[in-house]
């Protein structure tokens, strides 16, 4: 198995991309490519490492030059057909021609949307793919889709997403049967916009014939309570979801860091409990849950955090080589061409 890692995608790239692989390279199975500018990462190797060749770190890992890259600032469709030399592009290419097994960015969000679209393609049957990533959740964790993919939905498309959440988490999770769940501003049938209640109704008439575990609506407060496996909306909503969730997050981790060095006796009264405190930063940690998964496209692709630092990209290679081992893509592939 291959992993292709944009080496220059990111706030931090690429010492964070170079850091997170070197990190996980040796607990997983698979190879890594670092595409990128080949002199910039061998320096970085060599400056980090002292290491003048990177298969001096592990065999497993290589360089795969590329010329370019796609800023934060690019018009996604004009970088993806004008730099063909970027590190995402030619990404995207490998992965297209079956020289590596799925590919990870931290760069352009609405490019490696497109580039993912346009160059591997949809799987036939998709209207349109869905960004997913996990969330923690009570003693487990939680798939969002939409995340941001696609701010204007219609119903065929949340159910869509329903169906590519519920195949991947079975395959993946070995989750028999997913409990999904509606986002909403309430749990009645009545409540909330066109696009939700015509979903809902769908939904309730019809997800045994789409092979989806429709509990009903979910409202945002109820989503982490551990009863669920994955919350369906659109990505204007869900990106929304996504921001404040990761925001109050970091508010929680920040206040409780605060109060327990606020002073002596409270520094004294925290050591008993530093065990159970450190399990629970750990469960609210976005970054030990790896990427967002971008499901609906003919091979895999995971797009990582725009800030993505060495432990986000540490977590997002190990959960990279899972999504392939899953065999999710070939699943979905099997279950929507069937029905063209």
């Amino acid at each position: 198995m291959k992993i292709l890692l944009d080496a220059m995608g990111g706030d931090n790239a690429p010492d964070a991309t170079i850091k997170g692989v070197v990190k996980a390279v040796n607990e997983i199975d698979s190879e890594v490519v670092l595409i990128g500018k080949e002199e910039i990462l061998k320096a970085k190797i060599k400056e980090f490492y002292g290491k003048d060749d990177i298969k001096e770190i592990s065999e497993k890992l290589s360089i795969y030059n590329a010329t370019d890259t796609i800023e934060m600032e690019d018009i996604p469709t004009v970088a993806i057909k004008k730099k063909k030399e970027s590190s995402m592009v030619v990404g995207f290419n490998l992965l297209k021609e079956g020289n590596g097994d799925v590919f990870v960015s931290a760069g352009n969000s609405g490019a490696l949307l497109t580039g993912a679209t346009l160059l591997v393609g949809r799987i036939k049957g998709i209207d349109r793919p869905v960004l997913a990533p996990m969330l923690p959740s009570y003693k487990k964790s939680i798939m969002l889709a939409d995340a941001g993919a696609n701010t204007n939905c219609k119903p065929i498309n949340l159910i869509q997403f329903a169906q590519m959440a519920t195949i991947y988490l079975k395959n993946t999770y070995n989750i028999e049967n997913p409990k999904i769940g509606l986002l909403n501003i309430g749990t009645e049938p009545t409540k909330g916009n066109d696009l939700v209640k015509e979903t809902y109704n769908l939904l309730m008439e019809h997800h045994e014939e789409y092979g989806i575990n429709f509990v009903g609506n979910v409202e945002g407060r109820d989503a982490f309570t551990g009863e669920l496996d994955a919350i369906i909306t659109d990505g204007f909503t869900g990106n929304v979801f996504l921001k404040t969730v990761e925001g109050f997050g970091k508010l929680v981790k920040k206040s409780l860091t605060e109060n327990l060095k606020a002073n002596i006796l409270t520094k004294i009264a925290a050591i008993p409990a530093l065990p159970s405190i450190n399990k629970f930063a750990k469960t609210m940690d976005y970054k030990e849950y790896g990427g967002a998964l971008f499901l609906g496209v003919k091979k895999p692709v995971i797009k990582a955090h725009g800030s993505s630092d060495e432990k986000l990209f540490y977590y997002t290679i190990k959960q990279a080589e899972n999504f392939v081992k899953s065999k999710s893509v070939e699943m979905m592939t099997e279950e929507f061409e069937k029905k063209v």
